[in-house]
C-alpha cells in the first residue's frame, strides 16, 4: 500500500529539516535529540516510582494505574488487576521512562492493566546482557510483589516496542529456560529479533522511512560486546531452537519498516512451535508510529486495538 498520508507528510517534514542522522551522533547526542513530543498524556488513577533490586544494581520502574472506569477489574477469585510489564524502545541506546510516559498512560487505560515501565540500563555504557538482566529482574519483582501492587500474578503480560519488544521476547525465553515466572502473554510491537540486514524489508526500507539500515547497524554495534553475541537467542530470539511453551503473542509490524520481515518471520516461527499468535501488519505505516498518536490517527486506533486484545486474553 502507499504510505499513509499522515506518515508521508511527517517524513517530508523530517527530510526538510535536514537533521543529522542518529548514527552519525554520539550516544549522548542521540539521546538529547529524542523527546516525548506532544504525545497527549491521558489522565490515569495514579503512577508510582519504585526502585527494584537488580543483578547489576537498582532498576527504576514506574507503575501506572488506569482510571477506574478503564480498569479491567480483578480476576474471578478477586486476586487483582491484570498487569503489563513494558520495556521501551530506542535501539537499546536511547529513550527512558519520561519519553514513554505518554504511551504507558495510554496503554494502561486502553488495556485496563497496571502497567510497569522499566528504565533498564542503556548501551553502550551497559552492553548486553545488562539491560536485559534489568528487564528480567524488574519482571521477577512484578511477580513477587504482585499482591502489594494489586496485580493478579496469573495475568501478567510482558511487552515492548522495537528494542523493547526484543527484550520482551528475550525475557520470555529466559523465564522458560530458568523455569521461573511465567508471563501470561507477550506483546511484540515491530520487534527486533534478528541481525539480518539483508532481509526483504531491510532492502526495501533501508532509507527514507525514519528508521534506517545504517541506524539499526549502529544500534547493534553499540549493544553488543562482540559480534558473536548476535548469535545468542537472548539477543536474536528468532535463533532460539525451541519456542514451544512460550506465552501466546500479539505481533505487530509496520509495512515501511526495515524490521517488518523479521517480525513476520518470528510470528510464523512461534506459531509453528504451537504458540497461539495474533499478527497484524500496519500497512502504510513506518517504524515508531505508535508513539505519536498526536500525529497519526492509526496510532490511536492501534492502541485501542492492543487494549481490546489484552483485555480479551487477560480476562
Amino acid at each position: 500500500m502507499p504510505l499513509d498520508p499522515q506518515v508521508a507528510a511527517f517524513l517530508e517534514r523530517l527530510a526538510t529539516a535536514n537533521l543529522t542522522p542518529i548514527h552519525q551522533l554520539t550516544p549522548t547526542e542521540a539521546r538529547a535529540t529524542v523527546t516525548s513530543g506532544p504525545f497527549p498524556k491521558q489522565n490515569i488513577d495514579r503512577s508510582e516510582d519504585h526502585i527494584v533490586p537488580g543483578l547489576n544494581g537498582p532498576v527504576p520502574v514506574r507503575v501506572y494505574y488506569p482510571l477506574s472506569k478503564h480498569a479491567a477489574g480483578p480476576s474471578a477469585n478477586g486476586t487483582g488487576e491484570p498487569g503489563l510489564v513494558f520495556y521501551h524502545g530506542g535501539g537499546w541506546v536511547v529513550c527512558d521512562l519520561e519519553i514513554y510516559d505518554g504511551l504507558c498512560r495510554a496503554l494502561a487505560n486502553a488495556t485496563g492493566c497496571v502497567v510497569i515501565s522499566v528504565d533498564y540500563r542503556l548501551a553502550p555504557e551497559n552492553k548486553f546482557p545488562k539491560g536485559l538482566e534489568d528487564c528480567y529482574s524488574a519482571t521477577e519483582w512484578a511477580f513477587a510483589e504482585a499482591e502489594s501492587l494489586g496485580i493478579d500474578p496469573t495475568r501478567i503480560a510482558v511487552g515492548g516496542d522495537s528494542a523493547g519488544a526484543n527484550l520482551a521476547a528475550a525475557v520470555c525465553l529466559m523465564a522458560k529456560d530458568r523455569d521461573s515466572f511465567q508471563p501470561a502473554y507477550q506483546l511484540l510491537i515491530y520487534p527486533v529479533v534478528s541481525s539480518d540486514f539483508e532481509s526483504k524489508s531491510y532492502k526495501e526500507n533501508s532509507t527514507g522511512y525514519f528508521l534506517t539500515r545504517d541506524t539499526m547497524m549502529w544500534f547493534w554495534e553499540l549493544y553488543l560486546e562482540n559480534p558473536a553475541d548476535a548469535q545468542n537467542p537472548y539477543v536474536a530470539p528468532i535463533l532460539a531452537e525451541n519456542l514451544t511453551g512460550l506465552p501466546d503473542a500479539y505481533v505487530i509490524t509496520a509495512e515501511y519498516d526495515p524490521l517488518c520481515t523479521e517480525g513476520k518471520q518470528y510470528a510464523d516461527k512461534l506459531q509453528k512451535a504451537g504458540v497461539s499468535v495474533k499478527f497484524h501488519q500496519c500497512d502504510g505505516m513506518h517504524h515508531g508510529f505508535l508513539r505519536h498518536s498526536d500525529i497519526f490517527d492509526r496510532a490511536g486506533e492501534m492502541i485501542t486495538d492492543i487494549g481490546s486484545i489484552l483485555r480479551e486474553v487477560l480476562n
